[in-house]
């Protein structure tokens, strides 16, 4: 293990060719929160300073968690290539859309229609470590909110009930009364309603199943 006061110009390479890393925040009482996080989305600005880019998610704790204690740590490893594990700590501030640093960092990212926010964070210390007992795994590409293939199948396909509405793209392009394709709108949803019951009896009867295996 060794430990570093900022990266070193070794430590930036390396994060330049993972295509994911994790979040780790927490506050005085209740859970710790640890996030995977990809897509492009972290810049290094300085060997002291790293942007990285909050896209849409299920929650937003990381943010809750920050405006409370400004602790952050970032991990990466690497799936391919030499084992590494590179550990980055720091102090982390939110950046929101209406903030007037929105302006001056959103351009260093990729357009997302999902992006929420940016995350800044001085670094403290930088720690590394072997990673021998990492896998090896190869990428193949990314899926999520934000890709274009994403948006492209949404406005193709249009949006079903299951997706969340509070995303632009999926609020944009949910069914209307227009689009048919010989199917009517209201057939078109009963068919969803169908779907999911169909999906919840699945779900519990595997549940009653394997509570009969154990």
């Amino acid at each position: 293990m060794e430990l570093f006061d900022q990266l070193t110009e070794d430590h930036i390479d390396f994060i330049k060719d993972q295509k994911v890393f994790f979040v780790a925040t927490g506050v005085a009482e209740g859970t710790i929160n640890l996030s995977p996080k990809g897509l492009d989305s972290l810049r290094v600005v300085e060997n002291n300073r790293i942007l990285w880019m909050n896209l849409t998610g299920s929650g937003n704790e990381t943010a809750a968690h920050v405006q409370e204690n400004p602790r952050m740590t970032l991990m990466m490893n690497a799936f391919e290539g030499k084992p590494l594990i590179l550990r980055i700590y720091g102090q982390a501030k939110v950046i929101h859309h209406l903030d007037e640093e929105w302006k001056e960092f959103v351009d260093l990212f990729p357009y997302s229609e999902g992006s929420r926010q940016i995350f800044d964070l001085s670094i403290e210390l930088v720690q590394t470590s072997c990673g021998w007992a990492v896998p090896e795994y190869e990428f193949k590409k990314n899926k999520g909110y934000g890709t274009k293939n994403h948006i492209a199948a949404l406005k193709n396909n249009k949006a079903t009930l299951i997706h969340r509405k509070t995303f632009r793209p999926v609020s944009e392009n949910l069914p209307s009364k227009q689009i048919t394709n010989t199917v009517s709108y209201k057939t078109q949803l009963s068919n969803q309603k169908h779907l999911l019951k169909e999906l919840n009896k699945d779900i519990n009867n595997w549940f009653k199943l394997n509570a009969l295996i154990k």
